[in-house]
């Protein structure tokens, strides 16, 4: 068993657990503490004199003898709290104060608070605490923000890596991140409403899957021990729906957690959450009014306006939405023409354009390259791109007016695709050849094609599917275009990370360092001389000492001319 090693606060923090069973208080205490309200009820609801019981984390405390203030942090989000020793003390044992709240309280600590509503001399609306309880000992100090030479605060947990492998500090020192996950969870329950009213069916399909389908992606592999198989992490759940629909259901939906073995950016995480619904008797026409009502009905939902801010641009999720074919728009941004074109053209063209091809890529890679690299970043407002060539869609029905392209339409939003759907393919010969030409294409060196055939699926068909449409939605890319996100990690309350190596030593301290830490943590205010006098050191030793501690990340100081506001420098 490896042996972490502790920073000096986080010792200290240990001998003040220690310190607070030895008074016979429990930093856990197992009990139910009655809480009756949340600090932004308290002030949307003011009432003098009301009493209150509040609980969450203790985020500042300024210390002044007798009398202190500080800050509580719950769910919704801070209240100033007051502490006055006679009152939560009115007999001669003044330990709960001097003690407990003085000196082994930390910033951090989860506390609960009975007490009155009272607003201070300059308008703040506070709670007079008769009552207070530790309900739960921080053992890490939080990272506090910190000033610099010209007095400025800045944030001090912004690093993106420590952030999202710590996801649980992130929430609790930068609360406004929570936002985001608010309005990821309204953006889910607004598309579940929007679906359920119109009588479709949330269902659950197989994550463990024989045959990775659905899609043109590189599968997680995996082994099931009993049955001594390999089995495939979802890649999509598509071809599970379809056989819903093939049983007999008019419109069922899920939301799906998927796993692609891919490459990891700012728009791509190996686990993703995806929307997938599919209606019986509709086409793809039917579908992008559909597309559009429910992405309109979300964007008010998620931010009360179908406009929203992505990095520079302003986006409007109001329906219509623009249409424009592949075709088209592969002629309107490079000038030339896709249709009727061989492999070896499309490979030429694509060269003569810059674009890295090789000899692996079929016709529709080379197509979705084409349109990749030189077309989709210029779409900024939703627009509909239509009518995709056969070979890029595998399990998308015929065109009906063009035997070459299919039924398929994705929607662009600030140059990312966020939603695919089709007129569903339901010839089983078809669909049979279509699977075959994606072997071969595997064969060939495709690593996104599939070189199996899900002949279960394809029995499915053959007993009928009606006349389908379906659609996909990318939802963490929508969230992301719905909360100004460029980044997929901000959206994920736990993106995939690389392993963290642990054991990794705190920082050294030198003796002069120790000293000042030591003394800090245990005074409340003190004169700057006093300070220095108590520690035993010069001028010279306090100031690097004080300037080794601020590296460290352990302390920030508030200086005037001759004191130190002690509340604000430990931690």
């Amino acid at each position: 068993m490896s042996t972490i090693e502790l920073s000096e606060l986080e010792i200290q923090r240990r001998d003040k657990l220690d310190k607070l069973r030895a008074l016979g208080i429990n930093p856990y205490p197992a009990a139910l503490y009655p809480v009756t309200h949340k600090s932004a009820g308290i002030k949307e609801k003011y009432k003098e004199g009301e009493v209150v019981c509040i609980a969450g984390r203790l985020m500042r405390r300024k210390v002044q003898g007798k009398a202190s203030f500080g800050d509580l942090q719950d769910a919704d989000g801070r209240i100033q709290v007051y502490f006055n020793r006679d009152e939560i003390c009115p007999g001669e044992d003044k330990v709960l104060y001097n003690d407990v709240f003085k000196k082994l309280l930390d910033l951090g600590d989860f506390i609960g608070i009975k007490g009155e509503v009272f607003k201070t001399q300059v308008g703040e609306i506070s709670v007079n605490v008769k009552e207070f309880t530790l309900l739960s000992k921080a053992l890490k100090p939080l990272p506090l923000p910190k000033t610099d030479s010209e007095g400025k605060i800045h944030d001090a947990f912004t690093d993106p890596e420590l952030r999202y492998r710590q996801r649980y500090v992130d929430l609790t020192v930068n609360p406004e991140i929570k936002d985001i996950f608010v309005k990821r969870t309204k953006l889910f329950t607004a598309m579940r409403n929007f679906f359920n009213e119109a009588g479709y069916m949330e269902v659950e399909t197989p994550i463990l899957q024989s045959i990775a389908g659905g899609a043109a992606a590189r599968p997680f592999m995996t082994h099931h021990n009993a049955l001594d198989i390999p089995l495939y992490m979802r890649i999509a759940n598509e071809l599970y729906l379809k056989r819903l629909i093939c049983g007999g259901f008019d419109g069922v939906y899920e939301f799906s957690k998927n796993f692609r073995n891919e490459g990891m950016d700012r728009t791509h995480n190996p686990e993703f959450t995806a929307m997938e619904i599919y209606v019986s008797y509709k086409d793809y026409n039917w579908m992008m009014e559909f597309t559009e009502s429910l992405l309109e009905h979300c964007a008010t939902a998620v931010n009360g306006t179908t406009k929203t801010t992505f990095g520079e641009h302003d986006i409007d999720f109001k329906a219509p939405y623009k249409r424009v074919t592949m075709r088209q728009s592969i002629i309107d941004f490079t000038g030339f023409d896709i249709k009727g074109k061989s492999e070896d053209e499309l490979r030429e063209a694509a060269q003569g354009m810059g674009i890295p091809v090789d000899g692996t890529m079929g016709v529709g890679k080379l197509i979705d390259e084409i349109f990749g690299e030189k077309c989709e970043g210029n779409y900024i407002q939703p627009t509909f791109i239509t009518d995709y060539p056969k070979e890029m869609s595998p399990l998308c029905k015929e065109h009906r007016d063009d035997p070459t392209l299919t039924e398929r339409f994705e929607l662009m939003v600030c140059g990312k695709e966020i939603a695919n759907a089709y007129s569903e393919l339901n010839d089983p010969i078809d669909q049979r050849e279509r699977f075959e030409d994606q072997v071969k294409l595997a064969e060939k060196g495709d690593d996104e094609a599939s070189e199996l055939i899900d002949q279960d699926f394809l029995r499915a068909l053959e007993y009928g599917m009606p006349p389908t449409s379906g659609l996909g939605i990318g939802m963490d890319r929508l969230i992301m275009f719905l909360t100004n996100n460029p980044s997929i990690q901000e959206v994920l309350f736990f993106p995939q990370m690389k392993p963290e190596v642990w054991g990794k030593k705190g920082p050294e301290l030198t003796e002069s360092e120790k000293l000042i830490f030591d003394i800090l943590s245990k005074e409340q205010s003190m004169n700057l001389n006093a300070l220095k006098a108590a520690a035993g050191l010069s001028n010279k030793q306090w100031d690097k000492g004080l300037k080794g501690l601020g590296k460290h990340g352990l302390t920030k100081v508030t200086k005037t001319d001759d004191s130190l506001i002690v509340d604000l420098v430990t931690e």
